[in-house]
């Protein structure tokens, strides 16, 4: 999906990664996904972050599932290794918005005076479309940065596979100018 690009005015947003974690490589788990630069331009927001000095959060599932590769004491609950650093901020959850974890990410953002936050990580159309909807109506200036996040195909209802591009353009369109403001990694990195 081609976005325009987007004239920012960015005031130390919070950088909000949402579970980039190992477990999301199980693809007999989680099937195919789109995207294969999300990584990597996650790597290229946090350097820019740090080098701004704006705040970074890292947020960790921690699935309640036995079947899950996320659940906490398995290798597949620990952040990948694009995810360095120490954050400002580890928010653990299980379930999709960040904003249903612990510690309280929205607590922590108002006693911080951050009113803007970026939110990328995986999956797109979960977690990180959740997060967004949440931190929009909670009134935050919600930035999403979408070819820093991925997604995966998903068996609809009716059993025909909807592919993860096409998920990812769906919530591109669900959340632009309603809960937050679809850009790329280029306009943030400006």
């Amino acid at each position: 999906m081609q976005i325009p690009p987007r004239d920012l005015a960015l005031d130390r947003a919070a950088l909000v990664v949402v579970d980039v974690q190992r477990g999301f490589d199980d693809t007999a788990h989680w099937g195919e996904r789109d995207n294969p630069a999300c990584e990597a331009n996650i790597a290229a927001l946090l350097a820019r972050w740090r080098e701004r000095g704006w705040p970074v959060v890292f947020v960790r599932h921690d699935s309640t599932s036995d079947a899950s590769p996320l659940r906490p004491g398995q290798p597949g609950n620990d952040l990948k290794p694009e995810v360095t650093g120490t954050p400002d901020l580890l928010v653990t959850k299980s379930v999709n918005s960040s904003f249903h974890g612990s510690p309280d990410l929205d607590a922590w953002l108002r006693a911080n005076d951050i009113a803007q936050l970026v939110v990328t990580g995986i999956s797109t159309n979960h977690c990180c479309e959740t997060t967004a909807r949440v931190g929009g109506n909670l009134g935050y200036d919600v930035y999403f940065a979408l070819d820093a996040t991925h997604s995966f195909d998903r068996t609809a209802p009716d059993g025909t596979v909807v592919p993860a591009a096409t998920l990812a353009a769906v919530t591109a369109t669900n959340l632009d100018g309603e809960f937050a403001t679809v850009v790329t990694t280029a306009d943030l990195l400006r």
